[in-house]
């Protein structure tokens, strides 16, 4: 049986990318990436085609967009450091100020 996979996110690029795939393969959701050989465009080619994809078979698209969604929420929620007490982005896990780690 073929598998009719879904593109599910649009990463800012191959860091994120492959840090959303490890965290859905955590969870046991198949994910291939597309776009990674434009990224030597950059500059070159428009934004949103050196972006890379996340794509995930049909049967498993709910699961990962439940878990993207709630990786989204999680980075629009603020937090101070405990260190320095500078205010950061939620999808930061050290402070860009100090270097502390996130409570």
């Amino acid at each position: 049986m073929e598998i009719s996979w879904v593109r599910v996110y649009q990463a800012a690029n191959s860091l994120e990318a492959h840090s959303l795939k490890g965290m859905l393969e955590s969870e046991q959701i198949e994910v291939t990436l597309s776009g990674e050989s434009l990224s030597a465009g950059a500059g070159e080619l428009p934004m949103d085609v050196v972006q890379v994809c996340l794509w995930v078979p049909e049967t498993q698209v709910t699961r990962a967009r439940a878990r993207l969604k709630a990786y989204e929420a999680a980075g629009e929620v603020e937090w101070q450091c405990p260190d320095c007490r500078e205010w950061n982005s939620g999808r930061f896990e050290i402070c860009w100020q100090c270097g502390g780690e996130k409570p």
